[in-house]
């Protein structure tokens, strides 16, 4: 019988490196594939696996079972390490993905085509009931991958209302999410 990835993840913690093998084996395609479709560059997509694994072995990135899937959990890891990256690098013509693709190379189980598409559609119905300069603002940030001064400099904002619209809009999202989950998930608006 094969062990939950809640099983190996705490195996790795004792420090079992052959589970972490075992992980990486697991996801070494879906991480990679994530990797490049955000980057459009197989050798940073190399840097940024190797990098997640780092991150997890070494308990930079913890994996917390209450708040949502393992799978889900190393691919966010994943996105983050690889905007890091992008951004160490400062190459201006990478463009960024929307966080929801999945990758193409990857047969991703029904049951994770499902919460991604949930969860996706629970963020744009959320997203949806922004006010629009908070709107742009996410946009901006989270699916483009801009930094705040960046942002600044495009809308021709002071950093400070930028960096004040993003927040505001984490804390409306963080509503909009809480009573959207709270009346039974997405509804038709």
């Amino acid at each position: 019988m094969s062990r939950t990835d809640k099983e190996l993840y705490a195996l790795i913690a004792d420090g079992d490196k052959g589970t972490l093998e075992e992980i990486y084996d697991k996801y070494e395609k879906l991480l990679y594939s994530f990797a490049i479709k955000l980057s459009g560059d197989a050798t940073l997509a190399e840097e940024v696996l190797q990098e997640v694994f780092i991150k997890i072995w070494t308990h930079k990135a913890v994996y917390q079972e209450k708040k949502g899937k393992f799978s889900s959990w190393i691919v966010t890891v994943t996105r983050y390490t690889c905007i890091d990256l992008i951004r160490k690098r400062k190459d201006e013509n990478v463009s960024l993905e929307e966080e929801t693709d999945i990758p193409e190379e990857q047969d991703p189980s029904t049951e994770d085509l499902a919460e991604w598409r949930e969860q996706g559609q629970l963020i744009r119905q959320a997203i949806r009931n922004l006010a629009e300069e908070q709107t742009i603002m996410v946009d901006l940030f989270y699916f483009k991958g801009l930094t705040q001064r960046e942002i600044a400099e495009e809308c021709n904002l002071p950093l400070g209302t930028v960096k004040g619209r993003i927040r505001l809009a984490l804390k409306h999202l963080n509503s909009e999410l809480s009573n959207i989950q709270e009346k039974g998930g997405v509804h038709d608006v």
